[in-house]
């Protein structure tokens, strides 16, 4: 058996509260927050309540929670309705490095998770999520910074799923064999390609949450006693090898587990749109506070960004995309900005999708690729503007608004959980949306986190 697994499965299973740093518990709890929040709004997102409607027909079972809904599904198929919710307004958080948002997999399972563990009489205590979630975030951006190659599979899903049903082991206080055989069984239900990203398909935040379903079936599977691969890391036919086309540098990332918590590298995203179009908007933010000139006044932007960048969001904007796409063509949020001042949740809906003025905008940017060595690189980015008056003007971003060096505080995480709490399908009251705020800045003392999912609907409810 591969000792890199065992590495990973011991770190897992060791995980505990009382040895986190203070910094790594702390940024647990902001981006529970965070995803929760975005997850909220989701079941206003595109296909979510169809969705919800389907799964309510993939078997019979009232274990866990629709957020914002209500409904009560098995809590394998809640957890599928649930990622897609936080992942579909791509407004999650994101391990940069890694190339991955690890939390929409992992908090859909582990909450579908501690509801049927409560039913059960068996509570899931505040501390233990937040040990579990730090475990299961290590576990999945250590497959995403191990790869030294182009993005070639969708790491969310992938990657995600491996963190998910890691952080299920630790929060079934499975033992390093047992974390092992939870992983394994995983790894037999990987899947996640990037075809739906290319084409703008709500498949993209399905595949997130097909791995958090897969995730709670491993976990069950191992409890049963059945025995996963365990060599699932670098294996003839593991994970590394496969998914990553061989490209890969492990050890260094092997060597962090236990000192370098990697919840606490997640950025935030502070605008719904693939994270690869955060630098034209931030870009253009500066540029025009520092330079007092106004939408009306550009001739022309231009993005130089990292390849990964012009691969994945540098596709021409077209008149009248599906919200997934617009999400992830830098062209069409960078000419919302620029319409519109702003990029929230509504830009990516009817009738703003089709708004000439923003696709007028949209026509003026243009990506350039680098030429940055490093496949997975965000950043740096240049951002250049030339103004009618013949004026040019460019800023070089090191990291874009949201990463850890360049963070919104904790403030503006509470002002995004509140405007999120409003665009949910059923929008939350302020005194609803401050008493999951409050529960989650207290989780430490919180005796059974099945009070989460409830905390997402209406009072009424």
């Amino acid at each position: 058996m591969s000792a890199d697994a065992r590495r990973l499965a011991e770190h897992v299973a060791g995980v505990r509260f009382e040895a986190l740093p203070d910094a790594a518990a702390a940024k647990v709890k902001t981006f529970l927050l965070d995803t929760l929040g975005v997850g909220i709004a989701g079941s206003s997102g595109p296909g979510a309540g169809a969705l919800a409607g389907v799964a309510a027909g993939w078997g019979e079972g009232a274990e866990a929670t629709v957020w914002n809904d209500g409904r009560r599904l098995p809590a394998a198929s809640a957890a599928v309705v649930n990622a897609y919710r936080i992942h579909c307004l791509e407004y999650d958080c994101v391990h940069e490095g890694a190339v991955l948002h690890p939390m929409a997999t992992i908090l859909a399972a582990v909450l579908a998770f501690a509801e049927r563990e409560a039913a059960a009489g068996r509570p899931v205590a505040g501390r233990d999520l937040i040990a579990a979630v730090a475990a299961g975030v290590d576990a999945a951006c250590l497959l995403g910074l191990a790869a030294t190659g182009p993005i070639r599979f969708f790491r969310p899903a992938t990657a995600g799923g491996m963190g998910a049903a890691a952080a299920l082991a630790r929060l079934a206080g499975l033992d390093a064999e047992g974390v092992l055989d939870t992983l394994g069984a995983q790894y037999a239900q990987t899947s996640g390609t990037l075809q739906p990203h290319a084409e703008g398909s709500p498949m993209l935040g399905l595949q997130v949450g097909f791995n958090a379903r897969a995730a709670l079936c491993a976990l069950d599977l191992a409890r049963a006693g059945f025995r996963g691969p365990h060599d699932i890391l670098t294996g003839r036919y593991g994970y590394l090898p496969l998914f990553e086309d061989g490209k890969f540098d492990l050890a260094p990332q092997l060597d962090t587990l236990g000192r370098v918590w990697q919840v606490e590298a997640l950025s935030h995203k502070p605008f719904p749109s693939g994270r690869l179009t955060h630098g034209v908007v931030d870009g253009l933010g500066r540029l025009m506070a520092a330079h007092g000139f106004g939408p009306g006044d550009i001739a022309r932007v231009t993005a130089h960004v990292p390849p990964l960048v012009h691969r994945l969001v540098g596709r021409p904007d077209i008149p009248d995309p599906e919200p997934n796409d617009a999400k992830l063509c830098l062209a069409y949020v960078a000419g919302v900005f620029l319409a519109r001042g702003r990029v929230d949740v509504p830009e990516f809906r009817p009738p703003v999708l089709t708004d000439p003025e923003v696709h007028r905008f949209a026509a003026l940017i243009e990506t350039v690729p680098d030429g940055n060595p490093d496949p997975n690189a965000l950043d740096p980015q240049t951002i250049e503007v030339r103004l009618t008056s013949g004026a040019v003007h460019a800023v070089t971003l090191a990291r874009v608004l949201g990463h850890p060096e360049v963070p919104l505080g904790e403030a503006e995480n509470v002002a995004k959980f509140r405007r999120c709490a409003g665009f949910a399908a059923r929008p939350l009251t302020p005194e609803r949306a401050g008493r999951l705020i409050d529960t989650v800045a207290g989780l430490e003392r919180v005796e059974d986190v099945a009070c989460l999912p409830a905390l997402t609907l209406p009072e009424a409810a």
